[in-house]
């Protein structure tokens, strides 16, 4: 089956990609489903669980958060609790363990994206070894070469803040069936293969623009 392990939706600043448009993107792609990780916030994919259904669209939703600790980012899937951010990684997880969570690390070795760089032991069931945003390779392949050399899963993941990004890069997972406690499991237990291909860069540009323009009219909706 193939998901895509790293999407944001309209519930994180950075992104205007409506719970609708993702749905659509998706299965355009012809993804099995994928998780929401909006930034600090569970919401955009409880909401997106919901809108699935609402809609009869046959992909499973992974709810989940990208939680912003103290030396980068997280991905916590399959939680519907929020967790407190700019905690160490090791509390971050050991509160995502707490909720059920499974763990991954996103981008590691991208500072801009907020990588936590080293992950060596730490208590998490992957690592996110390529990001479709990443124009260039260096990072991705640093991410893989640590992953192999620690033991650790890799997956992949699009990292999508528009919908034109989603499934740009999936994970193929191999589990019994298609429900997120199944998915899951799968990934802890090392199931997955790591798939698709970098983001084309007009896109990435595209993507880029519109968050200037939304950082511009935070500023002036500030002033006014």
């Amino acid at each position: 089956m193939k998901f895509d392990l790293h999407v944001h939706s309209e519930h994180s600043k950075d992104s205007n990609s409506s719970h609708d448009d993702i749905l659509e993107a998706a299965c355009k792609k012809g993804l099995d489903g994928f998780a929401i990780c909006d930034h600090d916030t569970i919401e955009g994919g409880l909401a997106c669980e919901k809108r699935a259904l609402e809609l009869g669209f046959e992909l499973t939703i992974i709810p989940g958060v990208e939680v912003t600790c103290s030396k980068g980012h997280i991905l916590v899937l399959g939680v519907r609790q929020n967790i407190e951010p700019l905690l160490s990684p090791e509390e971050t997880i050991k509160r995502a363990r707490k909720l059920g969570g499974t763990v991954i690390i996103p981008h590691p070795f991208k500072r801009s994206s907020h990588g936590i760089g080293s992950f060596e032991g730490l208590d998490i069931d992957a690592v996110e070894v390529f990001n479709s945003r990443c124009l260039f390779n260096s990072a991705n392949r640093k991410a893989a070469t640590e992953a192999e050399r620690l033991g650790i899963p890799g997956v992949s993941g699009s990292d999508s803040h528009i919908p034109e990004m989603v499934g740009q890069a999936y994970t193929e997972i191999d589990a019994l069936e298609n429900t997120v406690d199944a998915v899951l499991e799968a990934i802890r237990e090392g199931k997955v293969s790591p798939a698709g291909k970098n983001t084309p860069t007009p896109i990435i540009l595209k993507q880029m623009s519109g968050s200037v323009r939304r950082r511009i009219k935070k500023k002036l909706f500030r002033k006014a």
